[in-house]
């Protein structure tokens, strides 16, 4: 989820000038660089794993498959691509400070790094915005639901100007520039010192991303708060147009003169297979069974606009959780690449940058755990694959739906 691979090069290429050609092996012991490979072989299997597992169950489960959940897709797909392509490359360059696979091959890497991380934060974005129309244009949004066209242009786009955004610096700045400043050891972007570039691409792949989602989730916590409001003072208060639930249990009795009619006929069907839901408050058409109906009309009535309320906070707390998440990833690191920018990396340590670079990945590799954290569908979905058997135990009785 983060551009980060894509400043990855930048990382080593500042980390590598800074120290004059020294190698980490000649700064660190031998044990400790084993434990730096393991941890980064680590964080690559696991991310890898994870959001494999997200694309395996949207697969498989069918329950999966609706609007909302491709934008997870997406994101799961970019953070995939991560762990399998810009990781594994990044550790021996990491861990020698020399790249030793060829300029075509870091040209690779240089524009999947910055494609992968930067459609990464425009999918949080996207996943903002339709949990946004989700809560507050609650009927159109279910309006379009069945059709994914809609989705998968959308997803394109992500993808379209993701590479617009980095891709064709990475690919053609030297050849604008005449010279390339990468030694032929080295492999960072030929922006990488330039902090004017640096500064706008950052505002357009970060900070007005982050202002974006800010947006969303504080308008859907005010439209929450407003319904919670409106439900809480109006206590639910029963509609004077309610001649169905009315005719259901005002029904003649056994000794009644007058013949059923045949909309009482219709009623009464439907009130005999409501019988043991509705009839125990209506049990005869007296004023203290009128009485009780109304108790449960006004119950029945609140119930679908509680229901959605409730989902609706479930939506935004999860949402919550994957933005704050991102900005914690994603903010050190865009602050510093600005800041060691305008400095020619002098004023900031070549550790603290690695560490803030790290933490771009880590938002690839927390994503798939943020999924059964937040989505009961998701949850059950990795269950069924992991665990079939405890899967089956507790689909028996019954799955209560999201």
């Amino acid at each position: 989820m983060h551009n980060s691979t894509a400043e990855t090069p930048l990382t080593a290429g500042t980390w590598n000038e800074t120290r004059s050609t020294q190698s980490p092996s000649s700064e660190f012991s031998l044990g400790v660089l084993v434990l730096l490979a393991f941890l980064m072989v680590l964080l690559a299997l696991v991310t890898i794993l994870g959001n494999a597992l997200v694309i395996l169950a949207f697969i498989t489960d069918g329950s999966l498959r609706h609007r909302s959940n491709y934008y997870f897709l997406n994101l799961a797909i970019s953070d995939f691509a991560v762990g399998a392509f810009c990781i594994p490359l990044y550790i021996p360059y990491a861990l020698t400070g020399t790249w030793h696979l060829g300029r075509g091959l870091c040209k690779t890497w240089l524009v999947m790094d910055y494609l992968l991380c930067t459609a990464s934060v425009f999918n949080i974005v996207l996943i903002s915005y339709d949990r946004f129309l989700s809560v507050t244009k609650a009927v159109s949004y279910r309006a379009q639901q069945g059709t994914t066209s809609n989705p998968v242009i959308k997803m394109v786009a992500i993808w379209v100007f993701a590479f617009l955004l980095y891709c064709p610096a990475v690919l053609f700045w030297e050849h604008v520039a005449g010279h390339s400043v990468v030694p032929a050891d080295q492999c960072y972007a030929e922006f990488f010192n330039n902090w004017l570039f640096l500064l706008c691409a950052s505002t357009l792949e970060f900070f007005v991303p982050l202002l974006v989602v800010t947006y969303f989730n504080v308008h859907i916590f005010h439209n929450i708060q407003r319904r919670q409001w409106r439900v809480s003072t109006q206590d639910c208060k029963r509609p004077r147009t309610s001649s169905l639930s009315w005719r259901s249990c005002l029904l003649p009795s056994p000794g009644a003169s007058s013949p059923p009619s045949e909309a009482e006929d219709s009623v009464s069907s439907l009130t005999r297979s409501w019988k043991p839901a509705v009839m125990a408050n209506c049990p005869s058409p007296t004023q203290n069974s009128s009485t009780a109906l109304k108790k449960d009309f006004s119950v029945s009535f609140c119930s679908r606009p509680g229901a959605k309320l409730q989902q609706d906070k479930k939506i935004a707390k999860s949402l919550a959780i994957i933005v704050c998440v991102f900005a914690i990833c994603w903010a050190p690191y865009s602050l510093l690449m600005i800041i060691r920018g305008v400095c020619q990396g002098e004023c900031i340590h070549k550790s603290l940058y690695e560490i803030t670079f790290w933490l771009l990945w880590l938002n690839s590799f927390l994503n798939p755990f943020l999924y059964p954290l937040c989505h009961v569908k998701f949850r059950m979905a990795f269950m069924k694959i992991l665990c079939p058997q405890k899967f089956v135990t507790l689909r028996s009785p019954k799955t209560p739906s999201f």
